[in-house]
Parts: C-alpha cells; sequence; structure tokens
C-alpha cells in the first residue's frame, strides 16, 4: 500500500510570534547600546569636559620655561668680572627626529662630537619633557655654525638658537675666586628643583658662582607657545619674563689682582690680601691658574686633561686648599700667646748659642742663624726671628695651651669664607694626636710646632685672616668677598667684627707687636729689611717665614744645590700697612721659594699700590747679610 509524507502547512502566527520576540530583542540590543553611547558621550563631554579640553589644548599649546639671565659680579670699583653675552647652541627637537641615534651619527663629524657629548645628551634627553628642544652643543664656534650651515637642510629637527651664557673677561685672573658656570651633571640635576631650574643648562660649580647660586640664579620665566602638528612655533600667547638674579659686588679689586698674579708669574703660590677693618677680601690669587671661560661651554676632555695632569696643578686653589707649615709666620701670634699666659713678658730675655736642648736630652734644636742672635728679647725675637726664643716659650707653654690660644686667630678650623670646598689644615694638640695618630704626645715635638713645622699647618687664607686679626688689634673678623647684593638686605652686617679675641695682659701689647713687625721690615737686624728700603709715605709691618720641605739630620747643612727644586723651602711672608693704622693686610706664599725675605716685595707691591695709588719704580735695594727667613 502507497504511503504519503505528511506536509507541514506554513503557521503564519507562530512565525510572527517569533519575529515578533527577535524584534523586542533586537530593539533592546540598540537601545541599550544608544544608552552606552550617550553615557559615555555625557561622561567625555559633561563630566570629564575639562580634562580633556586641557588635553585637546596641550596637542598644540605649550608651556615653555625661560631661563634668567644670571646676576653680574662686580669688583669693589664696579668693575664687571662676570657677564652674560649671547652664545649660539644647537638644540634637537626630538618629535621631528625619526631616529635619534642616526641624526647624532650624521652629526658627529659636523661638530666633531665626543663620545662624552652624547652621553650628556642622551642623559639630558631622558630627563626632558618630549616637546623640549634639548641642547647637544652650547657656545658654537664660528667654525661649528659653518660646517652645521652646509648641512642644515638635511638635518630636520636640529637648529640653532641664541641664548645667554657665562662669560668672564679677566679669563683666568679671577678663576679661583670667582668659579665657573659649567653644565648641569645628572648627578645634580637628581637634587635641583625641576621648577626653579627649567630650561637652565648651566650652574655654578666652583667659588663665588656656586656659593651665591640661589642669588645669582634668578627667577625662570615661562611662555605659552602655539605649534602646528610638527612643533614648530607659530606664535606666542603669553609670556611671563624671567627675572634677573641679583648682582653681586665683591670686595675683590681688579688693580690688586692683577699686580698680584703678575708679582706671581712663574712661580707656584698664593696671595690673599684683607682689610683688617672689614674682612673684605682684596685680591685672592692661586698661581698657576685657568681659564674659566673653558668650562662654560663643557670644557673638552683633552684640555680638561691638560689641567688634571699638569704637574703644577692649576685646577688646585691654593690659597684656600692648600696645606702649609706656617714657619716663622706664626712667632707674633705665639708671643702674644706667651705674654697672654704671664710666660714672657717684653723684658724677658734668653741668652742663644745657636740651639736649644731639652733638660736631659743631648739633641740640639738649631736656630737658623749659626751662633745664635746673642742676648734675645720678644721684641728682638720677632725682629730678627730667633727660633731659640721660641723654642724655649713653646716648651713652657705646651702644646695644649698653645692650641688654645692659636685657635683664637683662626688656626685649624676652616675660616668660614663664602667659598667651597675650604680646608681647615691642622692646629695639634694632645686629643688631636691621641685620635689622629693614636699616639701620645712628646714634650720634644714641641719643638718643631712652636716654629711653624711638624704637625701645625696652615692655608694662605687662615694666615692672612690670623693678620688681620693681629693688624686691627684682636678684632675677629671673617674673611668674606661679598661686599653688597642687589634687591636683598641679607648682608647688612656681613662687614661687622664677629668677636674680640680673648686676652689677659696689657692691651698695649698689641700695638707693641705690630712695632715689632715694623721693625722686621724697617729695623736695623730686621730679616725683610731689604724689603722696608725706601718705603716713603707710610711704614709696613711684617713677618717673614721659611717653612721646610725636605728632613735633614742634625748636624747637617742644609745645601739647595744638593737638592731638586721641588724640595726647596716654602717662603713665607705676613704684613699690613700702615704699620700705625692698617688698611690692608697680605700674606705670600710661594712653594719652593727658598726664603720668606725673598717674596716680601710682592706684599710691598701690592701695599703701594692701595697706599701710594701707583707702582713706585723698583727700590734699590742695599745688600745686607742673607737670611734664612
Amino acid at each position: 500500500m502507497r504511503q504519503f509524507n505528511s506536509i507541514t502547512i506554513k503557521d503564519n502566527q507562530k512565525e510572527a510570534a517569533l519575529f515578533r520576540r527577535r524584534a523586542i530583542v533586537a530593539a533592546a540590543f540598540v537601545l541599550l547600546m544608544f544608552g552606552v553611547l550617550i553615557g559615555r558621550y555625557y561622561f567625555l563631554q559633561v563630566i570629564e569636559h575639562d580634562t580633556y579640553t586641557v588635553l585637546s589644548e596641550n596637542n598644540r599649546v605649550h608651556l615653555e620655561a625661560i631661563s634668567p639671565p644670571r646676576g653680574f659680579i662686580f669688583d669693589r670699583k664696579g668693575r664687571l668680572l662676570a657677564d652674560n653675552q649671547p652664545t649660539f647652541s644647537l638644540t634637537i627637537n626630538r618629535q621631528q627626529v625619526d631616529d635619534l641615534d642616526d641624526m647624532l651619527v650624521r652629526l658627529t663629524p659636523v661638530l666633531q662630537l665626543t663620545p662624552e657629548d652624547i652621553r650628556r645628551f642622551k642623559a639630558r634627553v631622558r630627563v626632558a619633557r618630549k616637546f623640549e628642544e634639548v641642547p647637544l652643543r652650547l657656545r658654537l664656534s664660528e667654525q661649528d655654525i659653518a660646517r652645521f650651515s652646509e648641512v642644515r637642510y638635511e638635518m630636520k629637527g636640529v637648529n640653532i638658537n641664541v641664548e645667554l651664557s657665562r662669560y668672564y673677561p679677566h679669563g683666568e685672573l679671577f678663576s679661583h675666586a670667582i668659579g665657573y658656570v659649567s653644565r648641569i651633571s645628572e648627578k645634580e640635576e637628581k637634587t635641583l628643583d625641576p621648577v626653579k631650574y627649567a630650561g637652565t643648562n648651566l650652574i655654578g660649580k666652583i667659588g663665588i658662582e656656586k656659593f651665591y647660586e640661589d642669588y645669582l640664579h634668578g627667577k625662570v620665566g615661562y611662555q605659552h607657545v602655539e605649534t602646528n602638528a610638527h612643533g614648530r612655533l607659530i606664535r606666542v600667547l603669553k609670556r611671563t619674563p624671567p627675572v634677573r638674579g641679583n648682582d653681586l659686588t665683591l670686595h675683590l679689586d681688579y688693580d690688586l689682582q692683577k699686580i698680584a698674579h703678575e708679582q706671581l708669574a712663574g712661580r707656584r703660590g698664593a696671595v690673599v690680601a684683607i682689610d683688617p677693618n672689614t674682612g673684605g677680601v682684596l685680591a685672592f690669587v692661586s698661581n698657576p691658574t685657568f681659564d674659566p671661560n673653558a668650562f662654560v661651554g663643557g670644557i673638552p676632555y683633552k684640555l680638561y686633561s691638560e689641567y688634571r695632569d699638569h704637574l703644577d696643578k692649576p685646577l688646585y686653589n691654593r690659597a684656600l686648599q692648600g696645606v702649609y707649615p706656617p714657619g716663622s709666620t706664626i712667632k707674633p701670634f705665639e708671643g702674644m700667646g706667651g705674654l697672654h699666659y704671664g710666660l714672657v713678658n717684653w723684658d724677658y730675655r734668653i741668652g742663644d748659642r745657636g740651639y736649644f736642648s731639652l733638660p736631659g736630652d743631648s739633641h740640639q734644636f738649631r736656630d737658623w742663624k749659626k751662633g745664635g742672635h746673642g742676648v734675645v728679647d720678644l721684641h728682638k725675637a720677632i725682629v730678627e726671628s730667633c727660633d731659640t726664643y721660641f723654642y724655649q716659650l713653646s716648651d713652657r707653654m705646651g702644646v695644649d695651651r698653645f692650641h688654645d690660644w692659636m685657635k683664637n686667630f683662626g688656626f685649624g678650623a676652616k675660616t668660614g669664607i663664602d667659598l667651597v670646598n675650604e680646608k681647615a689644615a691642622t692646629l695639634p694638640s694632645v686629643q688631636w694626636k691621641r685620635e689622629r695618630l693614636k699616639a701620645p704626645w712628646y714634650r720634644g715635638e714641641m719643638m718643631s710646632v712652636g716654629i711653624g713645622q711638624g704637625y701645625f699647618t696652615s692655608t694662605p687664607l687662615q694666615l692672612a685672616m690670623a693678620t688681620s686679626i693681629l693688624a686691627n688689634g684682636g678684632n675677629h673678623i671673617r674673611p668674606h668677598l661679598l661686599k653688597a647684593a642687589s634687591n636683598t638686605n641679607e648682608f647688612d652686617n656681613i662687614n661687622k667684627p664677629d668677636h674680640k679675641v680673648p686676652y689677659a695682659g696689657d692691651s698695649a701689647d698689641w700695638e707693641r707687636m705690630k712695632m715689632s713687625m715694623r721693625d722686621v721690615v724697617h729695623g736695623p737686624g730686621g730679616t725683610a729689611r731689604a724689603t722696608g728700603y725706601k718705603v716713603q709715605g707710610y711704614e709696613m709691618a711684617g713677618k717673614t717665614g721659611t717653612a721646610q720641605v725636605k728632613g735633614i739630620k742634625q748636624g747637617a747643612k742644609y745645601d739647595e744645590a744638593t737638592v731638586g727644586e721641588r724640595f726647596w723651602d716654602h717662603a713665607w711672608f705676613i704684613g699690613f700697612a700702615p704699620a700705625d693704622k692698617p688698611k690692608i693686610a697680605v700674606v705670600v706664599l710661594v712653594e719652593n721659594g727658598k726664603h720668606g725675605s725673598s717674596v716680601a716685595p710682592i706684599a710691598r707691591a701690592l701695599f703701594d699700590f692701595e697706599l701710594l695709588g701707583k707702582l713706585p719704580p723698583p727700590p734699590a735695594a742695599p745688600t745686607p747679610e742673607a737670611s734664612d727667613e
């Protein structure tokens, strides 16, 4: 029997119901998505309106920092010592450079870049904002600009900009006092205020430039600039100008500095001149020296190596950091200590046979003058620089009383001058030796200390401060270079004495000691009498000193011809003028200068100019007996 398959008849009602369900689901999904879209739109346009407005604006408007010009530095007569001059620098805009490494490779032969230049540039790139132009080379030379101009069309994103940079018009003359500015290092960048130093490439490194960095730097400015899609400037929308740093006026005098520098020419040493009434430093010279302008744009490694490795160490600030035995220059201060403690008076005398021995000891501490000075009182001990007198005085005083007295003049501690990296040198004591050398103090060691040798060391600056204190009658004044600063009254009291040296003797002793030092230069038998010959218009006071560099055995004679020049004795001279009412105190050190009397004319040159206004012709000196002092 034949069978037939059943045929399903179309159910329109069922299909209509299915369609309605699908339509409802689709409509719900569309409405849901539309709701999400409306919600997102509301979030972006209403709730986050301010945020995205700023982000959008930043696509075309940038805030750029404007580096402030540094304050000027002047000498006491208003002559410019540190200037700002326009210089050309090469910068790279990373937004316009596709391959930064390739660009540096192409620029290397053009600008003769060193690996150090590239390393420093990449370090600065890491901390700079993306839209900032990063400097690759500062202080371009005319040759650099000419070479770059030839290939500039190939260097998209590389530009030459004009900016103010530091310039020292007198070159090496003030380098150890004023110092210099140079590129901010990676280490400095981590500690600097990013807002204060925005857009700034230079910072004070040493000297006045570093010590007064906060005053010289100024206040950064800003400008809102509109740029196109390639980051190129279209227009400046708003500008807040920077504020130039404070101008500084120093006590330094250009003429005195130049004279001291010329007097030291060809010799290693230092000269420090101070106004004993204010503590103002009038001259501050360390020789040899260097050109600070070479450091401003980043000193070439070859030149820096020459400075660093030079046998005479031109980067070494001998006036501030040089530590030397002060020799016989300490005798006036030690003599005042003997008066203070009542160990001697002006009438106390000794018989000098040319040596001194401790009781029960055969060792002879020799005087510089063979055969001795005969009968010696304090005045004669200063004038002729009698070692034997001070051997006895220092032995009676002892190291601890010696230490306590000499520290009143600033020995053994930093002076507090407005410079960085000052050294304190050494003023020995029983405690000092126990802590430093883990050893007891021996009585015989005081003999060397008592004539400024042995463990006792000083810097030229310390000795200059001590000389100023003695010259002004015991008023302790901290030496300082700054005289005044513009737009601030913070330094109004800088020229006033700190305190008076406590002295238990007769106040007239200060004047008597000054007159003893006057006779060192002008009196018969004075160790610097050749320097005082035919001085007109004023009288000077001084003290010579010779600091032994190479030790010699007892009984042996020191012979300069048998030792190398760098083992010759160091030569010192301290002095002030006029002797009765001092206006200037000077300390001179010449390394391996042999005798203090030989360098005293350097101080006279400064006295003559400061007090007479001009350099007189060289005096026709007599030929007195040569002095080892």
